[in-house]
């Protein structure tokens, strides 16, 4: 089975737990990738006044590469064990991955 990149945005306080429950699934989860983003636009609810002003959110970004199964069951348990965590994801395909 070809490897997919699983793309996980999530507000930063759900981010702890996310990498927690990562880190305890190698076997699904390997190694991951993460990086603090900025959230715009009128799905992200603003509700820090600093978010008002600034007019976006902050946001942790999630990535990790593997098998669509593997990334599928991720998503899976992910929503089992936080099921309000408003978290946006999307799975591309890989054409190529490796270390160099």
């Amino acid at each position: 089975m070809a490897d997919v990149l699983l793309t996980l945005i999530m507000p930063d306080d759900i981010a702890r737990h996310v990498e927690d429950l990562l880190l305890s699934r190698p076997d699904l989860v390997p190694g991951f990738t993460t990086h603090a983003a900025d959230g715009h636009g009128t799905v992200i609810p603003l509700v820090e006044d600093a978010e008002l002003v600034a007019g976006h959110a902050p946001r942790t970004v999630i990535r990790t590469v593997g098998p669509e199964a593997d990334k599928r069951e991720v998503l899976a348990l992910i929503k089992h064990q936080l099921p309000r965590a408003s978290i946006f994801f999307w799975i591309t395909p890989v054409i190529a991955a490796g270390h160099l």
